[in-house]
């Protein structure tokens, strides 16, 4: 990997701890959440809620890793991380699901329909 893309794939857009936000967000590339956000969330890359972060609404995104609190819908294209700490309260749909103990989940987890090509398999003979 070249160090363009290696930086690229490492940017973060950053939400910093104490500031809150309120709408819609759209990003090309990863997120990090240590402030709070209610409203939606796309993104193209990786979103981290940090330890001290909150989101209240809809997140779409490739990749998840969440340490604070999430209370909404997640849809969440490949791997959705609920750590030790979080608490997610909502609807999940995700391809691949990893939850750490002592993590908190409510609500409803969707494993076929995050992704388009696992709800509709297409079979070659």
């Amino acid at each position: 990997m070249s160090k363009e893309n290696e930086n690229q794939n490492s940017t973060y857009n950053l939400i910093a701890a104490g500031t809150k936000m309120t709408g819609d967000i759209t990003s090309s590339t990863n997120f990090r959440l240590d402030g709070s956000i209610n409203g939606t969330l796309k993104c193209k890359g990786k979103v981290i809620i940090g330890q001290n972060g909150a989101m209240e609404g809809t997140l779409e995104c490739d990749n998840a890793e969440i340490l604070g609190k999430f209370t909404g819908k997640l849809i969440v294209n490949e791997t959705l991380s609920l750590k030790a700490t979080s608490k997610v309260e909502g609807e999940i749909k995700t391809k691949i699901l990893s939850v750490e103990p002592n993590a908190k989940f409510t609500g409803t987890c969707d494993m076929n329909s995050a992704n388009p090509q696992i709800q509709n398999p297409q079979i070659k003979k």
